[in-house]
């Protein structure tokens, strides 16, 4: 077994919508919840990623006004799902996401790592 500390390309998942009702500033606490988790984890060493980071601008460009609209039903989840193809594991945060627990179970299924807290994140340096 490998136990020599490596960089891992790791996607953060948590809750975007849920609990928000579609509230605008609930949703940028949400995206911020997991910024500040992705930022903790490059400064252990790895690259942390979310599906709000890319496809928040995305939808934007295609003209997204709501939450659920068909550019928002194109884009959103299908960013998290392409990106979770080329990372190396999941840290799931936060509380109740249908979204975020379908990203652990796809994790799971591809044979990815999944981490339930900051702590259980193995070592880079």
């Amino acid at each position: 077994m490998d136990t020599v500390p490596r960089e891992l390309m790791i996607l953060v998942a948590g809750p975007y919508r849920s609990g928000t009702g579609d509230d605008p500033r609930k949703l940028e606490a949400n995206v911020q919840a997991m910024n500040e988790v992705a930022l903790k984890l490059f400064r252990a060493g790895h690259l942390p990623v979310t599906g709000e980071a890319l496809a928040l601008p995305l939808l934007e460009t295609a003209g997204s006004t709501r939450p659920e609209d068909a550019a928002f039903q194109e884009i959103f989840h299908p960013v998290a799902e392409r990106l979770l193809s080329r990372c190396d594991a999941v840290l799931r945060i936060g509380g109740p996401s249908e979204g975020a627990d379908r990203m652990v179970a796809q994790a799971r299924a591809q044979g990815k790592a999944v981490y339930t807290g900051l702590t259980d994140v193995p070592a880079a340096r």
